[in-house]
């Protein structure tokens, strides 16, 4: 009798957990956040930096002019050398992040290995702007 009212109680558990999960957007909704990080990296990849700042969101190129950007991007990026590998370690969807206008995002972060930084997390941000289309508000490399 003990053992059923154990399980029962630990079914309870985890039924209230699937009803309590945060909201989460749907799979496709990620896949095209996905998707648009990915191109913009492959811009920022082959160093064509100003194509990237050019694709970036609306939000982005307000808060960052051209020329910053590519003298920026080029002080940080060329001293790592090639991506030798990246592999997508988490997403997460929200509509609010701290110092951003409310809306659609997906925070992104990568495992990346560079020639001159084995072991590097890039965090890549695409919102949903204000067309329907994902690009990139924010990248940063620890």
């Amino acid at each position: 009798m003990k053992m059923k009212r154990n399980v029962l109680v630990a079914l309870t558990l985890l039924s209230s957990l699937v009803l309590f999960q945060p909201v989460t957007a749907d799979q496709a909704t990620e896949r095209e956040a996905i998707v648009a990080a990915n191109s913009w990296l492959a811009l920022v990849d082959a160093g064509q930096y100003s194509n990237s700042w050019d694709n970036a969101a609306a939000y982005f190129r307000a808060a960052v002019q051209k020329g910053q950007w590519k003298t920026t991007i080029a002080a940080v990026r060329r001293p790592l050398g090639k991506v030798l590998s990246r592999r997508l370690k988490s997403k997460q969807y929200a509509t609010t992040l701290p110092g951003a206008p409310d809306g659609e995002y997906v925070v992104i972060q990568y495992a990346t290995s560079f020639e001159r930084k084995r072991s590097a997390l890039e965090t890549v941000t695409p919102m949903r702007d204000k067309d329907g289309n994902w690009r990139v508000s924010g990248y940063y490399i620890k």
